[in-house]
């Protein structure tokens, strides 16, 4: 066992005098030493179970032959933090995560792991601590969050944020805003719809990173406990058969992932957090590889933001079982391993098929003929970026071009200005920059700014660009991750108010007629808005939004060794 290094043989005796004073015994110390780690914190739903969850985890650990050792961890919550400068620290949350992951474990010399994660960067640091430690591990998604009531029709926190352009706009009162305030957000677990922490919990499921269907189960709901106790047992085995993630993460699981989002409309920042667990892997992939899969895969789950239903009722429909046995009989998935020791299409064939239900459509019947997102590149956007297609339109049908004079923000804060201030008209273009990764810094999500919109009546009258990033709960005609970013000296940062852009989904371009080069000659980058702490960090090392947005350090190659040393560090 790798733990004997630090718990076998005499030398070893203090570090023995130290665990037992947390209350092993020598059989215990005999035993694998299993971290239980999770990002538990009672400021949020998003995470408020998974201590429970992780007591649940440990006795099936405990159960199965092994010792555990709890670890925890931090988590920012996009939706508190959304639209402040709390915000730049989201997605950096998911470098510091995953690193601290990889500290504890590490420095425990831990021989298996479960990761317990809740919301929208916690996911994708599990498995890109997961990826990077390669011992046997297993993850387990929180669950979401039961929908509230509002004059009796379900609600998210997306119709919070969309009431507050509402609001702003004059359409509703105070008293009806903190109704929807006060009304959105019930218990447990994370936001509803498909946002971006139901997509990951369905990348890590389809990845073969979580075991079919346990993430699916609402965070409240009794099973869920079950469920932890059941991934604390499997640890073990995946220990005993020496399975572990890097195994899984192929490209074959990648195209599947990547498929499986398509079909549901997922969250655009899959696009980004799958390109930074594939470099923690080793696989390659890139911002391109995802574009066959959004061209050739339907839409097939009807899901907020842009459809009718929550993650609570997708569960009630089969959860992502469901859509994976309608993308395998259309021959749209991959077989490929799962951390259960069973294929990706044994479990799915072993789930149970709900045929009555609304919330997953057929293949031969789907709500949209292609995939929520495409990949875009053109003289705005040389390195790509993402446009998140819009839902269908007041006239039923979505938009796949747009064609509109730019209005140019340097920041969130100012576009959101002038959406409450009714400066944003019909034909506009918002463009949001200095909000990338090294810019910003931090990647914000610009969902204050597109549910004001929303909100506001403009979804189908105004685009919106930024090298920013979009929630999970954004939809409208919305082009993110451009890059190169404004910071680093991309065309986005070149813009100025009046340009002729156009977006188009078809063609795959977003060009401007602007004098870029000429404008360029004039061009300097502006002066980092931070320059200590965590963000100054991961600003000097974060790569572009087109290639994860993470900050693995490049080492000279003298200081790499080729084989991994005995402790799993390299020197």
């Amino acid at each position: 066992m790798r733990s004997d290094l630090i718990k076998a043989g005499p030398d070893r005796a203090p570090a023995r005098a130290m665990l037992r004073a947390t209350g092993m015994d020598d059989e215990a110390l005999r035993k694998p030493l299993v971290a239980v780690v999770h990002t538990w914190s009672d400021v949020s739903p998003c995470n408020l179970n998974l201590r429970e969850l992780a007591r649940a985890a440990m006795d099936g650990i405990r159960a199965a032959g092994g010792t555990p050792v709890e670890f925890n961890t931090i988590a920012v919550t996009d939706g508190i933090a959304m639209g402040t400068p709390g915000m730049r620290y989201s997605l950096v949350s998911r470098e510091i995560i995953t690193d601290s992951i990889e500290a504890a474990v590490e420095g425990h010399l831990c021989d298996a792991m479960v990761v317990l994660c809740g919301c929208d960067k916690t996911i994708p640091a599990a498995a890109m601590a997961m990826a990077r430690l390669d011992i046997p591990a297993v993850a387990l998604y929180g669950g979401t969050i039961a929908h509230g009531l509002h004059k009796n029709r379900p609600i998210t926190i997306q119709q919070v944020f969309e009431a507050v352009g509402a609001h702003g706009a004059g359409k509703i009162d105070d008293a009806e805003l903190r109704a929807v305030e006060c009304d959105a957000c019930g218990g447990a677990g994370a936001c509803g719809g498909q946002f971006t922490a139901n997509t990951m919990a369905m990348v890590l499921t389809t990845l073969g990173l979580s075991p079919m269907g346990l993430n699916d189960i609402p965070a409240t709901h009794p099973d869920k406990l079950t469920a932890a106790r059941r991934c604390g047992e499997l640890v073990m085995d995946c220990l005993r058969s020496k399975r572990t993630p890097r195994a899984l993460i192929s490209r074959t699981a990648l195209r599947n992932t990547a498929r499986m989002v398509a079909a549901t409309a997922g969250s655009t920042n899959a696009v980004l957090h799958l390109l930074a667990i594939a470099r923690e892997a080793g696989t390659e992939w890139s911002l391109e590889d995802f574009q066959p899969a959004t061209e050739a895969t339907p839409v097939i789950a009807d899901l907020l933001p842009s459809g009718r239903y929550t993650a609570v009722e997708m569960f009630d429909a089969g959860g992502a079982a469901r859509v994976a046995q309608e993308l395998i009989a259309a021959g749209m998935l991959e077989d490929a391993p799962t951390v259960t020791g069973r294929t990706l299409f044994e479990e799915a064939a072993a789930a149970p098929r709900f045929d009555n239900q609304q919330v997953i459509a057929s293949m031969a019947a789907p709500l949209k003929a292609h995939g929520g997102y495409s990949i875009l590149y053109g003289n705005v956007a040389p390195d790509g970026c993402i446009l998140k297609m819009p839902g269908k339109n007041s006239a039923g049908h979505g938009s796949t071009r747009f064609e509109g004079s730019a209005r140019v923000y340097e920041s969130e804060e100012a576009a959101f200005a002038a959406v409450q201030e009714g400066r944003i008209k019909k034909g506009d273009v918002v463009v949001i920059r200095n909000e990338g990764p090294a810019g910003g810094p931090g990647m914000r999500e610009m969902l204050g700014v597109t549910a004001a919109l929303i909100g506001r009546g403009l979804g189908d009258d105004v685009a919106l660009i930024t090298d920013g990033r979009f929630s999970g709960a954004t939809h409208g005609f919305m082009v993110g991750h451009i890059a190169p970013e404004a910071a680093r000296g991309g065309a986005i940062g070149l813009l100025r108010d009046g340009d002729k852009l156009v977006i188009d989904a078809l063609s795959r371009e977003i060009n401007t007629t602007a004098d870029l080069a000429g404008r360029r000659k004039s061009w300097t980058p502006a002066a980092p808005k931070v320059t200590r702490g965590a963000l100054a960090k991961y600003a000097l090392l974060c790569t572009s939004a087109s290639d994860g947005a993470v900050t693995q350090a490049t080492l000279p190659a003298t200081y790499i060794r080729t084989q991994p040393s005995t402790h799993g560090v390299t020197a």
